[in-house]
């Protein structure tokens, strides 16, 4: 018998796992590990978890029309799993395991720990590339080193991905005869996990739904992404991030979409679909990173001194983000959007990272926890790297004298305040010319309804750079 677990890769098709385990007639089995716990400590979303499960539920169904059965095992946490697993192998009487590697440290020292309770029992471990177009270790410098700055990794990824090629592969054949399937709603030890497990309506799960989204954009957006991809308002991204970040999509199939919809692959910013190419390249090299330096999974900083940074732990400014009552109306409309959907505009995404770092001089890693724990897409990799550019902490790092202006920002890419009125129904009926400064048209009304600026951006911008200054001179 052999077993494929699945993990963040929760699809059929181009999934190397299933393809390896699926290569010849022995018998195979899949696996699904909840492990409530784990999740809660790694900060999961709740979204997200709902959102895992309800694409396992679908999984489960279109494996068991293969004949392939799926076995779902509830460890609290990771190193309660390898007995656990090694116990479901012996009853099955599995021989070969099938899994595509995992990145993260806990998670890669719990493939470890597998890999040595399955040896003694004389089951073989595999562990395949499933989550990167190019493997980890795959693109390195003329020093045969793995890159640390993004403009290098991006040519000489594009370099060795004309040089290897890809194939995607298809769904396993069926394999016997259809198997029943229990939704998981139907399941104890889900439903007490989680409560209510109806699926966002905002992210349908699917295989199919991934891949009609992927080529919606690829049609309709992918030509123009470069100049709609910042305005918030106008849905000029793909939205594949929550796929990509479950599995549900890969980013081989990404690419190859791309260079399906062009006819060739872009190479250049000059070419036409490059920029979306390069947001997946960002995508690989924070994921290379984050095997290259693993304590980028511990929480510390990618350059090295920056951890001697006078950050501040501020409760109540920090609620005060989180909330989306600063008083600087991007910020907050970007905040309150992502507490109620799981999902943030990736401009956004930048604006609300450098104001909490260097308009408030919080420690980036309570933004980069708290977005874990509300985003759909939660993605240790991306999000570590997106937080430590913001704070110029990270590789290819913002420059520390340049920070965001909140109100700017929201001028030039929610210019008529679209999105702002949206999520600020405070500000609702501001006209244009002062939705981004409403204060004083407030004011003139009479009114108290938003909160004041919290602090002078002016003044704190002065404060950021003075950190890093005095840094460098230590």
């Amino acid at each position: 018998m052999r077993l494929v677990w699945f993990r963040n890769d929760l699809r059929l098709a181009d999934n190397p796992a299933l393809r390896h385990g699926c290569a010849d007639e022995e018998p195979v089995a899949a696996l699904f590990i909840i492990s409530p716990t784990q999740w809660r400590q790694h900060k999961m979303a709740p979204i997200r978890q709902r959102f895992l499960l309800a694409q396992v539920d679908v999984l489960g169904r279109e494996l068991a029309a293969l004949g392939i059965p799926l076995h779902l095992l509830r460890v609290e946490t990771f190193a309660e799993l390898p007995q656990a697993l090694a116990d479901l192998c012996r009853e099955l009487g599995v021989s070969q395991l099938y899994a595509n590697q995992a990145i993260e440290l806990d998670e890669q020292r719990r493939d470890h720990g597998v890999t040595a309770a399955l040896a003694e029992q004389e089951v073989s471990c595999h562990w395949l590339n499933g989550c990167c177009v190019l493997p980890p270790g795959r693109v390195l410098t003329g020093g045969r080193e793995m890159f640390k700055v993004f403009t290098p990794f991006s040519r000489a990824w594009l370099k060795a991905l004309d040089e290897d090629g890809f194939v995607i592969h298809r769904a396993p054949a069926p394999r016997g005869e259809p198997l029943p399937w229990q939704p998981l709603a139907e399941r104890t030890f889900v439903d007490e996990m989680l409560g209510e497990l109806t699926p966002d309506p905002r992210w349908p799960v699917g295989e199919a739904e991934a891949l009609r989204r992927l080529h919606a954009f690829l049609e309709q957006g992918v030509l123009d992404y470069g100049e709609t991809r910042d305005f918030p308002a106008q849905g000029g991204t793909s939205i594949l991030s929550p796929y990509l970040a479950a599995g549900i999509v890969s980013p081989r199939q990404c690419v190859a979409a791309l260079q399906q919809r062009l006819g060739a692959r872009p190479q250049s910013k000059a070419q036409p679909g490059f920029v979306w190419l390069n947001e997946l390249i960002w995508r690989e090299f924070y994921r290379h990173l984050l095997v290259l330096i693993p304590t980028l999974s511990m929480n510390r900083p990618f350059k090295r001194e920056t951890a001697a940074l006078p950050w501040s732990w501020d409760p109540d400014a920090f609620a005060a983000w989180c909330e989306g009552r600063t008083g600087y109306p991007i910020v907050d409309a970007a905040m309150r959007c992502l507490n109620a959907t799981g999902w943030m505009h990736n401009r956004l995404r930048m604006i609300v990272a450098s104001f909490l770092t260097k308009d408030l001089h919080i420690h980036w890693r309570l933004g980069e926890d708290y977005f874990m724990s509300q985003l759909i897409d939660g993605d240790l990799a991306a999000n570590n790297g997106g937080w430590q550019w913001a704070a110029g902490t990270g590789a290819d790092a913002a420059p520390y004298f340049r920070v965001f202006n909140p109100t700017t920002q929201g001028q030039r890419f929610d210019p008529q305040g679209e999105f702002i009125r949206t999520w600020v129904t405070e500000l609702a009926d501001v006209p244009a010319a002062y939705v981004h400064q409403p204060h004083d048209w407030l004011r003139l009304k009479g009114r108290q309804d938003y909160p004041v600026p919290m602090v002078d951006h002016a003044v704190a911008r002065v404060r950021a750079i003075e950190m890093f200054r005095d840094l460098e001179k230590t």
